[in-house]
């Protein structure tokens, strides 16, 4: 039997390239988002509302899922630019941010772990960020506090989810070569980089999952050259 793989985040950038990747290797792939996803079962749903989660939960019922892959993010306006200024942020942004980067993997993870629970070698694994990380922080508050706390939100779902056998990782990468950061850099919005390639989260990825149900992978570091 296929295994399945549920994506939040599917429809561009890391998501969209991860569910054509294991799409193409034979997974069942459902991904979640508001436009629409390619490569994969589409849910359309806001993540950032009760009803957007409870679309996901009644769309898959008792779906066994190996894996979750959050990889929907957001960061501030002029993030990662280097006009950026942190005073000129709103409040609906800040709290915006932390509804996608932080309560939603929280909530989403909550209403799946019995459908995960259902797998021999269950995965949840979440796209953070090198920012936030311990000493690597940046002048983008909302988006560093919301990696910062992903990371302690999972290690806290590790506790709370102990029964259901689930691998919880955090990938944390600096700058990854998505199209939407490769415009910038040619822009000249970014300084001139060269970013992490898809392949490698893929392949990051690809190692979280052939690691046995005996071991738990806690955070992946992933640091531009």
């Amino acid at each position: 039997m296929n295994k399945s793989m549920l994506i939040i985040g599917a429809s561009r950038g890391i998501g969209a390239e991860v569910a054509k990747h294991f799409s193409n290797s034979g997974f069942r792939v459902i991904g979640v988002s508001r436009s629409h996803s390619k490569d994969c079962e589409w849910i359309e749903a806001d993540i950032t509302t009760s009803e957007g989660i409870d679309k996901i939960t009644e769309v898959i019922g008792q779906t066994p899922i190996d894996a979750l892959i959050y990889s929907s993010g957001v960061w501030e306006e002029k993030g990662f630019m280097e006009d950026f200024n942190f005073r000129e942020t709103t409040v609906n942004e800040t709290r915006h941010i932390m509804s996608v980067n932080l309560v939603a993997p929280i909530e989403i993870t909550k209403a799946v772990s019995k459908n995960l629970s259902l797998t021999g070698n269950p995965r949840a694994i979440y796209l953070g960020a090198l920012s936030g990380t311990e000493q690597v922080a940046s002048s983008q508050v909302a988006y560093s506090a919301s990696k910062f706390g992903l990371r302690g939100a999972v290690q806290s779902l590790r506790v709370a989810l102990k029964r259901e056998k689930i691998g919880f990782t955090v990938i944390n990468p600096g700058n990854v070569a998505t199209e939407e950061v490769m415009m910038d850099i040619e822009a000249g919005h970014f300084p001139n980089q060269t970013p992490i390639p898809i392949s490698d989260i893929i392949s990051t990825i690809e190692f979280v999952l052939a690691t046995s149900n005996s071991v738990d992978v806690g955070d992946i570091n992933l640091m531009q050259k």
